[in-house]
């Protein structure tokens, strides 16, 4: 027992180790999935999830657009759906991801919320989202509004992501795109790119020390691993 800490496992408790803050092993591009929410056939959340995988592709990452077109609601289908199935391997496939929502009735829209549904916070002792960086988009109809990636924020919390502090919010969308759907330039785009710039630099600095970030005291007295962290 420690003698301030009277409540305290000692066996399970361990001090943070700034040498194994440290840890870059990995030399292949960081991995990020891209998600967007509307199946409309001009959607902007989709232009805009296009123009974020341009920048991350720019920035080194490795990417994949997942498609929510035939996704079933949340407990509409098995788990073992296509579509369910390759939601779920792509996101454990990733380092990092982008959630980009239209904002509707003042919240994410039903397409967003679904593929979030759909990735469950574990599957037996693996969880897919956790450590995982996250950036949150969103595009508005109006003016510029943070509903929906204020959402998006407390759902990342949620699955133990690591949500990037950096947003981007398009208010107008219909006006911030051309007809082949590219983003002109704008405040808005510049706010894009720092977004994806920041992605990237923060899975670098995380992704190979996710597994220690997430190492947590009550959850190895739980499961009596003594010193995990040490």
């Amino acid at each position: 027992m420690l003698r301030n800490l009277p409540n305290v496992d000692a066996a399970c408790i361990a001090v943070p180790q700034n040498e194994r803050l440290r840890a870059t092993s990995s030399t292949h591009p960081p991995r990020v999935l891209l998600l967007y929410g509307s199946l409309r056939e001009r959607s902007y959340s989709r232009f805009l999830t296009l123009e974020a995988e341009r920048l991350l592709k720019h920035f080194g990452a490795e990417t994949r657009v997942f498609d929510p077109h035939g996704l079933p609601l949340p407990d509409g289908a098995e788990v073992d759906h296509p579509k369910v199935r390759e939601l779920r391997e792509l996101s454990l496939w990733s380092e990092g991801q982008v959630w980009t929502s239209p904002e509707r009735h003042g919240a994410m829209s039903a397409v967003m919320k679904t593929q979030i549904d759909w990735i469950p916070l574990s599957v037996g002792a693996v969880r897919p989202t956790q450590g995982r960086t996250l950036a949150v988009m969103q595009v508005s109809g109006g003016s510029q509004s943070f509903n929906a990636v204020n959402q998006m924020r407390m759902l990342g919390r949620w699955m133990r992501m690591v949500t990037i502090p950096n947003q981007s919010s398009v208010a107008k969308a219909y006006q911030e795109f051309n007809e082949a759907g590219r983003m002109k330039p704008s405040s808005y785009y510049d706010r894009v790119v720092d977004v994806m710039e920041e992605l990237v630099k923060f899975t670098l600095l995380t992704r190979d020390i996710s597994s220690y970030l997430n190492d947590r005291y009550s959850e190895r007295k739980e499961s009596g691993e003594v010193n995990r962290a040490t």
